[in-house]
């Protein structure tokens, strides 16, 4: 550890803001994979009643269909790192890029269910490598004291992903007359809004080759004079190039290349710093964010919406968890990430709270009473917006940070497959748990969002304003 560890290197406050917009251009290109994240995530919404009608299934069959994506999600995020670290961040990113574009094309058109399943399989794969090679590339090109800033760009590019996937998704359905089975260019309506996704995963492809790859990486290969440059690029000329390489050398020399054996010890398996970021992902999931974006437009059906607005009700939730997003993204580094998920915590058991008082009550004529629908719709609001502005993001950027470096690449993909298990574990759930009892399944994810405030004054560390060597 240098001298200067505890503190900042010269100009890091400022972080060279004449190079300031080329690290923006540099996160927003890498985060581009976050974009095709959050889409291929959430345009399964608008085809769930499509597949159930095309193939004649039931619930649990329809639920494994949407949520077997996870499976792929989980084992990309599994891989990822040790991928990214033999050929690099960038060839993750093109070869994540061709699998969105193949999954894209596979699913809208599929001859059966099961090639329907698979090729969501290869997108999930796509989508569980771009969560870890987006933040991770991200942290490690990007100045300290905007690293909270840039690192949030993986969770705007999601959340601003699945706000177009339903923007998209609600155009299609008004194009086809409003059934997802109407025929649009000779294909049902719900192919069209799988298929479209294809356009963003060739720009993430175009983009990922005009972004240097990270200084770290190069490093690690014996291609010092190119750290050099890209430190140039994103650091800029005030800082001694010679020391930061020196600085990243020795803590990369003070490491060894992480496996999932070094992460083992403790009392418990794992060593605690490991549990604590499996602890953030799942509870993350556990809330059920991932219904709003899923299952939403099925869910406003199921309590007397009709299709077109519940349409449009997931569109609006999406720009919600936009706006909530671009509060996280102000104050990550302003505040810190702790209070944000703290505050967020609160707000979502609230709003979960009210969507489950809500969702107890008997619908007439196939609709919730007037006053428990509005209540139900504003509290849905209210969970995304405050999930938005805390967990959605935070969650991220911790486990681009609080990680020592010598089990970083490791402990992220164990962290990142966790949540894509919990992911899976909502999703693959959820119709049946809201056949059985809608309001319950809502409480269920309260006492979740409640169990979160505990847990993070206990066992979570504020990660903010340290360099990446600083955490071990």
């Amino acid at each position: 550890m240098t001298s200067t560890a505890q503190a900042p290197r010269p100009g890091a406050k400022t972080a060279h803001p004449e190079h300031l917009g080329h690290v923006i251009f540099i996160a927003a290109a890498a985060a581009m994979g976050g974009f095709l994240f959050g889409y291929d995530s959430a345009v399964i919404n608008g085809a769930v009643e499509a597949i159930r009608s095309r193939y004649d299934i039931g619930s649990a069959t329809l639920a494994q269909v949407i949520a077997i994506a996870l499976i792929g999600c989980a084992i990309g995020a599994a891989t990822a790192g040790r991928i990214a670290d033999r050929i690099g961040r960038i060839r993750c990113m093109q070869i994540s890029a061709v699998l969105f574009t193949v999954s894209a094309v596979g699913s809208a058109l599929p001859f059966a269910l099961w090639d329907l399943a698979f090729w969501r399989i290869i997108g999930g794969f796509a989508i569980g490598m771009a969560s870890v090679i987006g933040p991770a590339y991200i942290a490690e090109v990007s100045p300290a004291a905007y690293r909270g800033r840039l690192g949030s760009f993986q969770q705007a590019a999601i959340v601003i992903g699945i706000a177009i996937s339903q923007l998209v998704n609600w155009g299609i359905l008004n194009a086809a007359g409003g059934d997802q089975r109407g025929k649009l260019m000779g294909l049902e309506a719900w192919q069209v809004m799988l298929g479209v996704m294809v356009v963003p995963a060739v720009l993430y492809g175009l983009l990922s080759f005009a972004i240097p790859e990270s200084p770290r990486f190069l490093i690690s290969v014996g291609k010092e004079d190119r750290a050099r440059e890209v430190l140039k690029e994103v650091e800029g000329d005030r800082i001694d190039l010679t020391a930061r390489v020196a600085e990243i050398e020795h803590a990369m020399k003070s490491e060894h290349k992480s496996t999932f054996k070094d992460l083992l010890g403790g009392s418990f398996f794992f060593k605690p710093i490991v549990w604590v970021g499996i602890g953030l992902s799942v509870f993350q999931q556990f809330v059920g964010i991932n219904v709003a974006f899923y299952y939403s437009s099925t869910l406003w059906q199921s309590v007397g919406v009709d299709p077109s607005q519940s349409f449009f009700y997931s569109f609006t939730t999406s720009i919600i968890n936009i706006i909530g997003t671009v509060i996280a993204m102000i104050f990550v580094d302003r505040i810190g990430r702790r209070p944000l998920a703290l505050i967020g915590s609160v707000g979502m058991a609230i709003g979960l709270a009210l969507e489950a008082w809500a969702f107890s009550y008997d619908l007439v004529d196939g609709k919730l009473p007037a006053t428990q629908g509005w209540v139900a719709l504003i509290a849905a609001h209210v969970f995304v917006l405050f999930f938005a502005l805390s967990w959605g993001v935070v969650v991220w950027v911790f486990l681009g940070e609080m990680f020592p470096n010598r089990i970083r690449a490791a402990a992220l993909g164990v962290a990142a497959s966790a949540q894509w298990i919990a992911n899976w574990a909502i999703t693959a759930s959820f119709p049946s748990l809201a056949d059985w009892n809608l309001s319950a399944t809502y409480v269920i994810y309260t006492i979740f969002a409640a169990l979160s405030i505990p847990f993070v004054l206990k066992y979570v560390k504020e990660t903010k304003g340290k360099t990446l060597e600083e955490m071990g």
